[in-house]
């Protein structure tokens, strides 16, 4: 969520009428449920978590240990125990 200034989007009727109910705070408008982005989607951040959970979980089939991919992607255990058996 990123920090938009209304004096750049809304016309300035519609900002004197917010006006009315709150001046010089934050206010949060939350996203219609059919347009809501789930995490990460935005960023792109969820593709790299998906590509790298492929990475441990094919590196667990080629035959590493599991304390190795904790070690190797500064993971916990039960993270990538999560990963491998989530899948």
């Amino acid at each position: 969520m990123r920090y938009v200034n209304a004096n750049d989007i809304l016309p300035k009727e519609l900002i004197e009428k917010l006006q009315d109910f709150v001046q010089g705070e934050y206010i949060y408008i939350p996203a219609i449920k059919d347009h809501h982005k789930n995490w990460g989607e935005l960023s792109g951040f969820r593709k790299e978590i998906d590509r790298r959970n492929r990475e441990i979980i094919q590196a667990y089939t080629s035959g590493n240990s599991i304390q190795e991919l904790a070690e190797s992607y500064y993971l916990s255990v039960y993270a990538i125990r999560k990963i491998i058996y989530s899948k």
